[in-house]
C-alpha cells in the first residue's frame, strides 16, 4: 500500500468515527463539533484521492478551529450536555491520539516529500489535523474540568473559560 492510500483510509476511517460519535451525541451541541470534523476528514481523503489520481485539488484554508471557538463559547451549555455522557471522555481521548498520529505521519510523509507540490499537500494536512487536535483537546478539557474541578464557590479563585 502506498503512503497515499494509506492516508486515504486513514481519513476515511476518522470520518466515519466522527459520524458514530455524532451520532452518539445528536441530542447535543457536541454533535455539531463531531459532524463538522468528519466532513474536514472526509475533505482531506478527497484531496488525497485527486493527488492519487493526478487530479486538480484546492487546499482551502478550514473555518473547522473558528467555528468550534463559535459553539464553545456557550460553555455551560456544553457542560450539562457533557454530564449526560459521562463515558465521553475517553471516546475524546481516542480521537486526540488518532488526531496525533495523523500528524506525526504527515509530518513523516511531508519530510519524505520528493516534489514541492506533495510537501505543501502533506503541510497543508499538517495544518488541519493539528486545528482538529485543538478542536478536541478543548473538549477534553472541558469534559475533564467539570469532573476534576471541586473549589468551595464562596472561597475559591476561578479561571475563566
Amino acid at each position: 500500500m502506498d503512503i497515499l492510500e494509506f492516508a486515504i483510509n486513514m481519513e476515511l476511517e476518522g470520518e466515519n468515527y466522527y459520524i458514530k460519535q455524532a451520532e452518539l451525541n445528536k441530542d447535543n451541541s457536541l454533535s455539531t463539533v463531531l459532524l463538522m470534523l468528519a466532513k474536514e476528514e472526509k475533505m482531506h481523503a478527497k484531496l488525497l484521492q485527486n493527488k492519487a489520481a493526478k487530479l486538480p485539488y484546492e487546499l482551502k484554508q478550514s473555518e473547522a478551529l473558528a467555528e468550534a471557538k463559535n459553539i464553545f463559547s456557550d460553555v455551560g451549555a456544553i457542560q450539562n450536555s457533557i454530564k449526560q455522557i459521562p463515558d465521553q471522555l475517553d471516546v475524546y481521548r481516542v480521537a486526540l491520539e488518532n488526531e496525533e498520529k495523523s500528524i506525526t505521519l504527515y509530518k513523516k510523509f511531508s519530510a519524505e516529500a520528493t516534489d514541492s507540490e506533495t510537501k505543501t499537500l502533506f503541510e497543508y494536512l499538517i495544518k488541519q489535523e493539528e486545528d482538529h487536535y485543538a478542536i478536541i483537546n478543548q473538549l477534553v478539557f472541558l469534559i475533564s474540568h467539570s469532573e476534576e474541578w471541586v473549589e468551595s464557590a464562596e472561597f475559591g479563585t476561578r479561571e475563566e473559560y
